[in-house]
This record gives structure tokens, sequence and C-alpha cells, in this order.
């Protein structure tokens, strides 16, 4: 298997799984801010639209922060899950229809504070790809203290037993 199609394989299993728990969501909390420094869960989720833009874009030419084509941030929660949805979607279509060789490239992505360099645009797929699995995890926290239901993400939760 191409180091392409395993991170496909990865970004469609893990994207249907951030999926899920964004759905589990009980929309009337989207403001919910777990500690006064933590962002509120309408601005977490949006982590993965502004990473899905930013991705798609890091395919094909130079990854800009913050993207440019960004779309208008959704007034709701139900229009916040479709955003997402579609920004997870965009960067495996993106993906798909490019040559492994052009993955193989670089792009200028942050490297430290305030530090760009060089890196193989494969490279930061892969980084978003594990980005999004971490603020997946933050988000399972918002969505148990919401009083929602956790989904399986791994193996079984709380709410999703296996047995």
């Amino acid at each position: 298997m191409s180091e392409k199609q395993a991170f496909l394989d990865a970004w469609d299993r893990e994207s249907a799984t951030t999926l899920k728990v964004l759905r589990a969501y009980p929309g009337n909390q989207e403001d919910l801010k777990p500690h006064p420094t933590c962002r509120s869960a309408m601005d977490l989720a949006w982590t993965f639209v502004f990473e899905g833009v930013g991705g798609a874009q890091a395919v094909h030419g130079e990854m800009k922060m913050p993207p440019p084509n960004m779309p208008a941030m959704p007034a709701n929660w139900q229009g916040m899950v479709g955003e997402v949805e579609k920004a997870l979607k965009v960067i495996g279509d993106k993906v798909r229809k490019v040559d492994e060789s052009q993955l193989n490239t670089t792009v200028k992505f942050m490297t430290g504070p305030k530090q760009h360099g060089d890196l193989r645009r494969l490279d930061v797929l892969w980084f978003l790809l594990n980005d999004q699995i971490h603020h997946r995890g933050q988000f399972s926290v918002y969505l148990r203290m919401a009083g929602g239901k956790v989904p399986s993400i791994y193996g079984p939760s709380a709410d999703e037993k296996w047995m």
C-alpha cells in the first residue's frame, strides 16, 4: 500500500469518528467553555474547518494561515457540523486526485513558535490528521460535560458499550 493510500484510509476512518463525536454533541451547548482559558465548543469545532481548508490548500499550493477562502462561521451547531463535514471531505477528495509525487514535494509550514520551514506535503497532512485526533479528544471532554453521550472512539465508552 502506498503512503498516500495509508493516509487516505486513516483520514477517512478518523474523520468519520470525528463527525460521530460532533453529531453527538448537544447543539444547545455550543457556548460551553470548560475553563476560562478554553475555547467554546463552537470555536473548538471551528478548528476542524480551519485546518481542513488550510490542509486542502497545502495539497496543491502554499499553506497560508489563516487560510483564504474560509467560509463564514455558522450561526448554529447543525451548520458547524455541516462545515466540518465539508472541510474534512475536501482534503480527502484533493488527496485522491493528486499524484503521490506532488505529495512528496515541500510546502512552508509551522515548525515552531513564529517559525516556518519546508515540510513534505504528506507530513503536513499526517500532522493535520494527528491534530484532528487531538482536538477530537478535547472535544469528547466537552461532550461529556455538556451532558451528551460519548460514542465509541477506539473502543467502548461508558455510553456505547460493546458488550
